[in-house]
């Protein structure tokens, strides 16, 4: 086994970044904000300077914010095959609402190691404090799948299984992505070519670039601000999903959404695949 679990526990060391406006924009048009009405829905997050409408940015931006440069504290892992590592998961928790600029330092942990037999499970946080303050602004928790790196006999870790009601959606919301999306969410800071270059995707066994699952998750968490939150992003508190199934620029999403006692679950799919699944959404 190659995996490292002495790296569990692991920090990396406090990272300085910010972000504006220009940020702000440029991520709300990599997830498809303002291309169903580009002047008359989602202004709030499209532009900066629009008669009576404030700025604001869509919570799931902290996604691409809080870097911690390098691979952080995933360089402790050991001698693991990063070319086997697949994106399994995404949580976010947003302590207050995402503001349109500031300076965060951020720090990034690898808070446990789990072995799923086939792969290792690595559950990598993140937090990043405002600077202004020193309080928090968001918490970013990725779980990475190293295939081929299981089987030690270790804890498998928790089964987070969510139980979608036995009923339709009590709201459905359909998005179509551009060809060019991964082209244009790629912007935002991930370059990796299987979003952009042919020849490097086909090696992937893929027919063409696919579109980054952080994408995927920005469609949903927009539509979550307006299918759950009233469309008001300040009411968004944290959002976890799967990853389950790879999407191809140009598909439609369908997110659909179910209210279920003091919290959202949801689904999205790309024709009859799922794509984004064991959703769960907390508002304030």
């Amino acid at each position: 086994m190659g995996i490292n679990l002495d790296a569990i526990g692991m920090e990396s060391e406090p990272h300085e970044s910010s972000w504006d406006s220009k940020d702000c924009l440029l991520y709300s048009l990599g997830v498809g904000a303002g291309a169903t009405d580009p002047t008359g829905f989602e202004l709030e997050f499209t532009t900066e300077n629009t008669k009576d409408i404030q700025q604001k940015a869509l919570p799931t931006m902290c996604v691409v914010l809080g870097g911690t440069g390098g691979r952080g504290p995933l360089a402790h892992l050991g001698d693991v095959n990063y070319s086997k590592m697949v994106h399994g998961e995404q949580g976010v928790i947003l302590h207050k609402p995402l503001p349109t600029q500031a300076t965060i330092t951020s720090t990034s942990k690898i808070s446990n190691i789990y072995d799923k037999g086939k792969a290792a499970l690595v559950i990598l946080e993140t937090t990043a404090l405002d600077t202004s303050d020193g309080l928090p602004v968001f918490t970013n928790i990725s779980k990475l799948f190293f295939r081929d790196e299981g089987g030690w006999g270790g804890e498998r870790g928790p089964v987070d299984k969510v139980e979608f009601p036995d009923r339709n959606a009590d709201s459905v919301v359909k998005y179509e992505t551009r060809n060019d999306q991964a082209l244009l969410y790629r912007l935002n800071g991930d370059r990796n070519p299987l979003h952009s270059d042919p020849s490097f995707a086909a090696l992937g066994g893929f027919p063409k670039p696919i579109l980054h699952g952080l994408c995927t998750y920005g469609f949903t968490g927009r539509a979550l601000v307006h299918l759950a939150c009233e469309g008001n992003p300040d009411n968004f508190k944290s959002m976890d999903g799967r990853f389950s199934s790879p999407v191809i620029p140009g598909e439609t999403l369908e997110v659909h959404v179910w209210e279920d006692g003091d919290h959202f679950k949801f689904r999205t799919m790309a024709g009859d695949r799922v794509v984004l699944d064991n959703g769960i959404l907390h508002t304030r």
